[in-house]
């Protein structure tokens, strides 16, 4: 009967040990796999547009700050969202879908909690047609089952009302860059 209880403890200790060593070395991988930190779409004009530029997505103090540099837009605003396909295939930018809204809400402006995801508002363009947007939003993530990665941005024709559901009757497409991993920013020395 001893060596029963003696042989039971021995495996009760293994399987300790086995799994301890185990959650370790799930720990040790998850702790080495890189975070992603930094995105990239890069904007290509539908037909008949001459819209083009960069915008980058990188998180800063666990928010996503968007940073976008458009030329060859109208002067004024545009409606600026995220997309929840990354195809830009069709010629109209329609193959991109609707907005990105896992969450099922309704559309409506960048700062508010209630949002499609992909709500980014507006991008204005000066006289020469130029626009630069530089924020950081509250939303949106570059990891988990709400990431952006993979998605598509998409630049619209007229100004976003940010009340219009679903779309905020911002018009046409101009503009179509799907969103991928970016190499992050050196880190400062």
């Amino acid at each position: 009967m001893r060596a029963l209880n003696y042989l039971a403890s021995v495996i009760v200790v293994a399987s300790v040990l086995l799994t301890s060593a185990s959650t370790a070395q799930i720990k040790h991988e998850e702790k080495s796999k890189p975070s992603i930190t930094k995105a990239i779409a890069v904007l290509h004009p539908t037909k008949g547009s001459d819209v083009h530029g960069v915008v980058t997505f990188e998180v800063v103090e666990m928010r996503v700050r968007v940073v976008a540099d458009l030329t060859g837009l109208a002067p004024g605003k545009h409606g600026f969202h995220i997309h929840e396909l990354g195809d830009c295939s069709s010629s109209d930018g329609t193959a991109a879908g609707g907005h990105f809204n896992p969450t099922g809400m309704p559309h409506s402006m960048p700062s508010s909690d209630k949002r499609h995801i992909g709500d980014l508002g507006n991008i204005e363009a000066d006289k020469d047609g130029k626009a630069h947007l530089d924020y950081v939003d509250h939303m949106l993530t570059l990891e988990d089952v709400n990431s952006i990665i993979g998605r598509s941005v998409i630049v619209h024709e007229k100004e976003d009302d940010l009340k219009t559901q679903p779309t905020g009757a911002a018009g046409a497409r101009l503009a179509c860059g799907v969103i991928g991993v970016a190499k992050p920013a050196a880190p400062e020395k």
